[in-house]
């Protein structure tokens, strides 16, 4: 059975941890930190503190909003 290609922003997982070092349990944490804030605010937090890429840090805030809120 072929292997199911991952698409949307899980994705951008492996290149993420790859060039920032963490897990993305690493950044769903941090995401955790700031839930309160709105969608382009969690994602400058991610540029501003990590200088993370905005492709990166969008696509970490996508997968967080989707699967971590209530």
């Amino acid at each position: 059975m072929p292997e199911e290609k991952v698409t949307g922003p899980a994705s951008y997982f492996p290149s993420i941890e790859k060039k920032y070092g963490q897990p993305i349990s690493h950044w769903m944490a941090e995401l955790e930190a700031v839930s309160d804030l709105k969608h382009m605010d969690q994602v400058a937090f991610l540029k501003e503190k990590f200088g993370m890429g905005h492709g990166h840090a969008n696509a970490l805030v996508g997968w967080y909003r989707q699967h971590h809120r209530p």
